[in-house]
């Protein structure tokens, strides 16, 4: 599914994803994600696209950037050629390292700020890696760095001192429903659905025992479902669905 594109924002905020090509690792060592976070730094000085927070996961890349003046296209462009380059020259492989155009979510008021930035943060916790606070390749510990190219002011504004800030990024891990929703829409889901739990639909599982029930719930957010996809798609009460 091709990826949308030069979606603006209103403020200038925007949450910006882009993976492998086929769920590919694009980092495979620690100089990959050094070299990453340097063109980060880079692209951004070059083009005026300030960094709010990054996550590097091991095959996707999660930014909140501002870009007041709409030069994301070209920070992107910079930041995808450059880097497919080194990564193509140094692993001797050809072709597109990253899947179709990047995606961007514009970001309008601060309930959604706050809830992409825990979200782009916590993506380490929700992959069961480890707690944001010890995932080495995010921009986690830079809140509050005047000489990091990181920008958190909005974020110190919102959420006040760094004590502050490590409580709410651990309170809770959640969806970003915004972004999953755009990534897989319900026609995917429901094919996953019939590939993943052999059943024509989602609301079978109301049938099921508990046990048998949570287990497939699992089984849907391991395969990508959001908690809220799974939530419409199976007709079972969003708590149950987390529990599970």
């Amino acid at each position: 599914m091709p990826l949308k594109i030069k979606r603006f924002s209103e403020t200038g905020y925007l949450h910006i994803y882009t993976r492998g090509v086929a769920k590919q690792i694009i980092f495979e060592d620690r100089k990959d994600h050094i070299y990453y976070m340097n063109l980060l730094k880079r692209f951004s000085q070059e083009t005026d696209v300030k960094i709010c927070a990054f996550c590097l996961m091991e095959n996707h890349v999660h930014l909140i950037v501002y870009d007041a003046n709409h030069h994301i296209s070209r920070f992107m462009q910079l930041l995808g050629m450059t880097y497919s380059g080194y990564f193509n020259r140094k692993y001797e492989r050809s072709g597109h390292l990253f899947s179709s155009r990047f995606l961007s979510v514009p970001i309008e008021d601060e309930d959604y700020l706050l809830t992409a930035f825990r979200y782009v943060l916590n993506n380490p916790r929700g992959a069961n890696i480890c707690p944001a606070s010890e995932y080495p390749w995010s921009s986690y510990n830079r809140y509050g760095h005047s000489d990091s190219f990181v920008d958190t002011s909005v974020f110190q504004e919102l959420l006040g001192s760094k004590k502050d800030y490590e409580e709410f990024i651990a309170a809770k891990y959640e969806d970003c429903p915004e972004l999953e929703d755009i990534i897989h829409d319900d026609e995917w889901a429901k094919s996953v659905i019939r590939d993943v739990l052999k059943i024509q639909s989602g609301t079978e599982l109301q049938k099921y025992d508990w046990k048998t029930r949570n287990q497939a719930l699992r089984l849907l957010k391991e395969n990508g479902l959001s908690i809220r996809q799974i939530e419409r798609l199976t007709g079972i009460n969003r708590s149950t669905v987390q529990r599970a």
